[in-house]
């Protein structure tokens, strides 16, 4: 209201009557004498009453104006004469086009910060320009903050913008920013607090999006970023953290943090000649294929009990000597004994690296 008050003001000199503005307590909030501002109004609660637009109520006229907020704006003028009710008239189209400015004002600044932001994301602002604009758009330059990478269907991308923006109203220094129909970006800054409380905070987000968006997401976490400029570096690897993660998890969780991707991350980050090469040398031509699901399904449960047999043959509900059976069986097809840890090792990595290069061919396939 300082600017409705200093232009009031100005406009004091040229009127014949007090004018103003008051709040749906009664309180004065503008008017032509600075002098009652802040005192209380005894009709506006006879004017609210009424249910009318436009009262008089004792030797004033109000106009009533209700905002996006629900709450009351009265425009108020001294006199019950038709220059009285003209006044409050013209005050309440200025007052609402004064909002109207300011609110369109911070929703182009809004929209201009969420492209800064973006653009220190992908790199598409010099290094030495971010702590300048940081500071114009009042972004704090070293404050740290995490990267979280929401990924999801496209038909879920309204619902999933609606709820994270609902989950990070309340929180100034949280930024959520839509990067496409299938990503959004959670820019959070990260306190101590939040830190500990990250993997909770992390299973609340995804179970919160499931229940109000009614969306399976995925999150990619990027490694903590100590400025805004690293923010791109730990986008980055949030996005490599989805990647790898769709293409290595074992388990159904949908989080994937980078710092816990393993040799998932060191396979992804291999050149695809040195892979292949790899492979070859570990798995002849048709070997692999020729493992059926049942001895794929026997394989995978044997490393998910550190080649325990007695474990794995409880869990298949077997017999050990099925179980001895199935394992002979495949280090007669490949010439790995699972059983011991350097070949179970070289079987390992060579299955993560044929899933790799299959995730290669199949985005070869989609382009």
């Amino acid at each position: 209201m300082k600017e409705i008050q200093q232009a009031l003001n100005e406009m004091a000199p040229n009127l014949d009557r007090l004018i103003g503005f008051a709040d749906g307590q009664g309180q004065v909030l503008a008017a032509s004498d600075e002098e009652v501002v802040g005192s209380q109004d005894p009709g506006i609660r006879a004017v609210l009453a009424s249910g009318d637009s436009q009262v008089t109520a004792g030797d004033r006229s109000y106009r009533v104006s209700q905002r996006p907020d629900d709450s009351y704006l009265i425009s108020f003028s001294e006199g019950v004469d038709p220059v009285s009710k003209a006044y409050v008239e013209l005050l309440s189209r200025w007052i609402s086009s004064e909002e109207c400015k300011r609110d369109d004002h911070a929703m182009r600044e809004h929209e201009l910060k969420q492209l800064f932001l973006k653009n220190v994301l992908l790199e598409n602002e010099l290094p030495g320009d971010i702590p300048l604009k940081a500071r114009e758009f009042r972004i704090r330059y070293n404050a740290r903050r995490t990267v979280l990478l929401v990924h999801f269907k496209p038909e879920e991308f309204k619902a999933c913008l609606e709820t994270l923006t609902d989950l990070t109203a309340e929180r100034e220094d949280d930024f959520v920013l839509p990067i496409d129909e299938q990503n959004i970006v959670l820019l959070a800054e990260a306190t101590e607090e939040s830190l500990e409380g990250l993997d909770d905070f992390l299973s609340n987000l995804t179970e919160t999006l499931k229940d109000r968006a009614m969306a399976d997401v995925t999150v990619g976490v990027g490694m903590l970023a100590p400025t805004l400029t690293e923010t791109a570096k730990a986008y980055q690897q949030a996005s490599i953290a989805l990647t790898v993660g769709e293409i290595f998890r074992d388990a159904e969780s949908p989080i994937m943090r980078y710092e816990k991707l393993g040799l998932g991350r060191l396979i992804y980050q291999l050149p695809i000649t040195l892979c292949e090469l790899f492979l070859r040398e570990v798995f002849e031509p048709g070997t692999y294929e020729a493992l059926d699901p049942v001895t794929m399904n026997t394989i995978n449960k044997f490393f998910e009990n550190n080649l325990n047999g007695s474990e794995t043959s409880r869990q298949l509900f077997v017999h050990r000597n099925t179980l001895v059976y199935r394992l002979d069986k495949v280090e007669k097809i490949t010439g790995l004994d699972l059983r011991n840890f350097e070949d179970a090792v070289l079987f390992k990595l060579a299955d993560m690296v044929r899933d790799y290069l299959a995730h290669v061919e199949e985005q070869k396939a989609g382009k």
